[in-house]
């Protein structure tokens, strides 16, 4: 069986982080396995509070799984500090994986910053490097580019300043230009549009998490960087159509949706 290690913070609502990875792996149809950079306390409307983890534990995580457990790819998610970059890719350098996927985690649904200011350059320059492919949305891209987004020409630029920054290819998120969402993605030569359909509701917590997570499975399983691409977009358009009203913020996405479907399972959503 295919395996993917996702390398990110928990969620204690379930919805984003190490939660939804887990849950991504498993309906992508590959085995999950984690090591956790922070623990964050978080429910559908705020983050609470985050104690990142010892650095010495997440390399221990890391070495822990790449030393009995074949790794057929990696996503990164939260990393918080540039310690913790530091220590991710000091372990990424030294088993070298074939694949991974880095989501640039940011901000919470909530405003919450979750990568500190300090650990932005050390993300640049010690991570995206290692990255087979990045998965930033807007306000994320500006941060990397250094550069205001507001048309898919601005799209396009960022792409180019972000894909010479080392990392295999980029897949910018369009969402939060108005419209019909368009995804772009860049392999270093190419560009590709991928488009979208915008879901109304409030329900998307964690789809980031998920789309880099279906991203990272279908890379585990064998497909080419768009291919694997094009099939996480559909698989996240189906878990947020059929997004889950829990708690009085953001609910999470549907991850398993087609499996109860399948199982003829109904949920009140």
């Amino acid at each position: 069986m295919k395996t993917a290690l996702t390398i990110a913070g928990s969620d204690s609502g379930g919805g984003a982080g190490i939660q939804a990875d887990l849950k991504a792996f498993a309906a992508n149809g590959v085995f999950g396995m984690s090591a956790i950079t922070a623990i964050t306390a978080q429910n559908t409307v705020e983050v609470r509070s985050v104690q990142d983890i010892d650095i010495a534990i997440i390399k221990d995580q890391i070495s822990a799984v790449f030393d009995d457990i074949n790794v057929d790819a990696v996503k990164i998610g939260m990393l918080s500090s540039a310690e913790t970059v530091e220590a991710v890719a000091s372990e990424l350098e030294r088993y070298q994986p074939e694949h991974v996927v880095l989501d640039p985690v940011m901000v919470s649904k909530g405003g919450h910053h979750l990568l500190k200011e300090q650990a932005v350059e050390a993300l640049i320059n010690k991570m995206l490097p290692l990255a087979t492919i990045i998965t930033p949305n807007i306000p994320e891209a500006e941060v990397l580019a250094n550069m205001v987004i507001q048309t898919r020409e601005d799209m396009e630029k960022a792409c180019i300043k972000i894909g010479a920054m080392g990392v295999g290819a980029v897949l910018l998120k369009g969402g939060h230009l108005e419209g019909e969402p368009e995804d772009l993605f860049y392999d270093g030569e190419n560009f590709h549009w991928i488009p979208g359909k915008r879901i109304h509701t409030k329900n998307t917590h964690g789809t980031g998490c998920t789309l880099s997570s279906a991203i990272a499975a279908n890379l585990a399983k064998g497909k080419s960087m768009l291919d694997a691409v094009r099939e996480a977009k559909k698989y996240i358009l189906i878990a947020i159509e059929n997004s889950l009203s829990l708690g009085n913020g953001h609910g999470p996405t549907h991850h398993f949706y087609e499996l109860y479907d399948k199982a003829g399972l109904t949920i009140k959503r």
